[in-house]
């Protein structure tokens, strides 16, 4: 009897793979924060690019709405669609942030001029957005290579963490806009 079984290549470990996204985030982090805090503003009076909070807020709801599509995609079993829904909310993140980091280093960091309770409101809603932002990088760069690298079973897992994370940062990226153009208005 003749059987021929199929030889696979040797799974690779994933672990070198999440230390690089870890080693990213990590440094992505750091240059934001010295890009925030450290860095002078370029354009300290604020008369260039002023539309860039708007677009800002623009890519997260438009990220906010590609990850619902895409979450009722897969609950419908829809694999194809909701990788679209994914890579489309990934390219909104990735264009937020780009643009974040055009604006920072023209404006510097922004400052809520209101007081009182919705002052606190609104430091609260930024602190977690900030917090979870940095935790939603290295998770969504995780997902997104467990899915590419075809490890569904990880990529489930990991997911059941990052969607919930990354659609309360890209929601709270429009409400803290909000907040802010509205104090200032």
């Amino acid at each position: 009897m003749n059987t021929q079984t199929k030889t696979q290549p040797p799974a690779t470990s994933p672990a070198p793979f999440v230390a690089a996204i870890i080693g990213i985030s990590i440094a992505a982090t750091l240059f934001l924060l010295w890009l925030i805090y450290i860095h002078p503003a370029a354009d300290a009076a604020s008369v260039k690019l002023t539309f860039l909070p708007a677009l800002n807020a623009l890519f997260n709801g438009l990220s906010a709405s590609a990850l619902l599509i895409g979450f009722t995609f897969i609950r419908a079993r829809r694999i194809a669609a909701h990788r679209a829904s994914m890579l489309t909310a990934f390219a909104f993140s990735s264009l937020f942030l780009v643009s974040y980091i055009v604006n920072h280093a023209l404006h510097g960091e922004s400052h809520y001029p209101g007081s009182g309770t919705i002052k606190v409101v609104y430091l609260v809603i930024l602190a977690s957005h900030v917090l979870l932002s940095v935790v939603a990088l290295p998770l969504v760069l995780t997902t997104f290579f467990f899915s590419l690298s075809g490890r569904i079973p990880m990529h489930r897992k990991i997911a059941r963490w990052t969607f919930p994370i990354w659609l309360y940062v890209s929601v709270t990226g429009v409400v803290v806009y909000a907040m802010l153009a509205a104090a200032r208005a």
